[in-house]
């Protein structure tokens, strides 16, 4: 089951899993306030989702160039 949900954490952009590792907070609980905040503001939150996804995958692709480049 821990498989599953990291292959899908991954295919999601992993933005649950990375505020909850700098947070000190459950993804799970993450993942519930990304869901219940979409239905009350009508997916408003998707857009800060999409975003932070853009970010961090950005963040990574600079990291990654960095230690090309250094090594």
């Amino acid at each position: 089951m821990e498989n599953i949900k990291y292959s899908i954490e991954k295919s999601a952009f992993g933005v649950c899993s990375y505020i909850g590792e700098k947070f000190g907070i459950s993804s799970n609980k993450i993942r519930l306030y990304f869901i219940y905040a979409s239905c009350l503001t009508i997916g408003s939150p998707l857009i800060v989702y999409l975003v932070m996804a853009f970010w961090i995958n950005l963040k990574k692709y600079i990291k990654q160039e960095r230690t090309i480049l250094n090594s």
